[in-house]
């Protein structure tokens, strides 16, 4: 037994602070960390005894956890008394990362309701649909969103004036008190759809705890080994409607007093790497798109001209990353590339279902490593039983960090379900001695710099133009994003329509990143098997 692992079973033993014992859980016998929390606003109450230090920073100043306290403690208030909010209704978040972003969401749950966290890069028709399929109460949205938004008929609260305005004339009451059910619902993400539409995949609190949880335990992992935690400031630099920067960062640095260092505005890793040496970032969990803008940039003479010495971890994950690339990593940025390890998850799991570390990832960089405790992993055939170690088949996952289910879609819910709360992955992959290989993601799921482009998204709206017959998306090998979107369009009738004016009619309709990049403009069908399916794998872009 590994000295990690000797650690592991000291810290969940029975009576040991992170025991894992089991319990029900909607009707199933599961893993769970006995002591935890049972909803977010305990996590919220406590955090109050980090004082004065810094919880939020930006490059325009810092919040404190007790300013943040107060700040959430108001807006909630406010929420309640004008607004009406309360126990399972719906807020929608749809803004560009900042701190309010996050007062919003803690003022939210402490009222007992349902965080939406909307994609802030959707276009108009996008932003409808998620507003329709979770009907909130009320939106809060910065300026550019809302007036990408329209009308919708439901409450706005726009970041900029009216959130401030509401924190102030509530400013010095107390935090609402209530009860709240460790399975009721506390936030919604929402994840691209096979079927063309994003699917809201619905967390309790007791999985965003259970997420957070899985993070206490590898600090915990890391003091009983003799790395002291204390004093760090993570970068959040990926969205926070996604789980990492929201659960897996936000959530989790409320918890244990941290710094959440926020990147306001566009990626860009000039004024990324600025941000690190002015606030002497320490850690950096990053997609592999970032990842790879860090290594070009220090990778030019003299290093890109900046102190990143403070940078003491990374970690990579959202999407795949190659063997290179991480070791390209380890040679430039050496004192936090030896620490690099990666993980495996899903927005449906909440945070990672397998994680691998630095010496695992060194050992097999194919590896995603293996289950997180209270995480069971197994790999299934498609008659749903488990194959021989080894064979390739589909991912099943089950812990109590898995999702309720799909907000408003209980058919996708069922689709994606099975016997025991077991939750189908879609993804492919083997196991071999207990750690994880991913194969695909998704069958067709195209992963662009991390964010997820299903093409029956794209090829619904595609196949809208008056001008295209048929058309099929493909995701197709990127240096720097992994993927790219390419698409191949069938018209009915030579030059009857541009690349240009197909990508405008998608721009309209989609975000940015889901709009193809490259283009196959032809009147030659696409080839088709012997029921009329088109045959993916034979369609090739030039």
């Amino acid at each position: 037994m590994s000295t990690r692992e000797q650690a592991l079973a000291k810290l969940t033993a029975p009576g040991a602070p992170f025991e894992i014992r089991t319990e029900d859980v909607r009707g199933e016998a599961l893993p769970v960390f006995a002591g935890r929390q049972r909803c977010l606003g305990e996590l919220l109450r406590a955090s109050t005894a980090f004082g004065e230090a810094d919880y939020l920073v930006t490059e325009h100043g810092g919040i404190s956890f007790a300013e943040h306290h107060a700040a959430v403690a108001a807006l909630a208030t406010g929420l309640r008394e004008e607004y009406g909010v309360g126990r399972g209704d719906r807020v929608a978040l749809c803004a560009a990362n900042g701190p309010e972003w996050i007062i919003a969401f803690w003022a939210t749950v402490a009222l007992g309701a349902v965080a939406v966290g909307m994609n802030s890069m959707w276009a108009g028709d996008e932003i409808g649909y998620g507003l329709s399929l979770t009907r909130p109460v009320v939106l809060v949205a910065d300026e550019r969103r809302a007036a990408r938004g329209g009308a919708s008929g439901i409450p706005l609260l726009s970041v900029e004036r009216d959130l401030p305005a509401l924190v102030a004339k509530y400013r010095g009451a107390g935090l609402p008190s209530l009860t709240v059910d460790e399975d009721d619902p506390a936030v919604i993400l929402f994840t691209s759809g096979t079927t063309g539409r994003a699917k809201g995949a619905t967390h309790s609190h007791r999985n965003v705890i259970a997420a957070c949880w899985f993070h206490l335990l590898n600090d915990a992992i890391a003091a009983e080994l003799g790395h002291p935690q204390a004093g760090r400031r993570f970068l959040l630099a990926t969205p926070l409607f996604h789980i990492a920067a929201l659960h897996n960062l936000a959530v989790v640095r409320l918890a244990v007093g941290d710094t959440a260092v926020i990147h306001l505005g566009k990626f860009d890793i000039d004024r990324v790497v600025a941000l690190i040496e002015q606030e002497r970032v320490t850690n950096w969990g990053a997609v592999p798109t970032m990842v790879s803008r860090l290594v070009e940039r220090l990778e030019q003479p003299g290093g890109g001209g900046r102190d990143l010495s403070s940078l003491r971890t990374i970690s990579v994950g959202s999407a795949p990353s190659s063997p290179a690339l991480k070791q390209r990593l380890r040679a430039v940025l050496p004192s936090a590339g030896k620490t690099l390890g990666t993980t495996y998850g899903l927005t449906e799991s909440s945070t990672a279902a397998t994680l691998a570390s630095a010496a695992e990832l060194r050992a097999d960089p194919d590896t995603v490593g293996r289950p997180v405790p209270t995480m069971s992993v197994e790999i299934r055939g498609t008659d749903g039983r488990p194959v021989a170690e080894g064979t390739e088949g589909e991912i099943w996952l089950r812990g109590p960090q898995l999702m309720l289910g799909y907000w408003g879609d209980p058919e996708a819910t069922e689709a994606a379900s099975a016997p025991h709360g077991w939750f189908r992955t879609g993804d492919l992959g083997t196991m071999s001695g207990g750690a994880l290989r991913v194969s695909s993601r998704r069958s067709d799921l195209i992963l662009r710099g991390a964010e997820n482009v299903y093409p029956a998204e794209v090829e619904t709206q595609l196949a809208a133009h008056p001008s295209v017959r048929e058309c099929i998306v493909l995701g197709l090998a990127h240096p720097d994003l992994g993927q790219e979107v390419g698409a191949v369009v069938v018209l009915r009738a030579e030059g009857e329509v541009s690349e240009t004016e197909l990508r405008e009619h998608l721009l309209a309709r989609l975000a940015r990143y889901k709009v193809p990049s490259r283009w196959l403009l032809t009147t030659r069908e696409l080839p088709r098997n012997a029921t009329g399916k088109v045959e993916r794998a034979k369609v090739r872009l030039p």
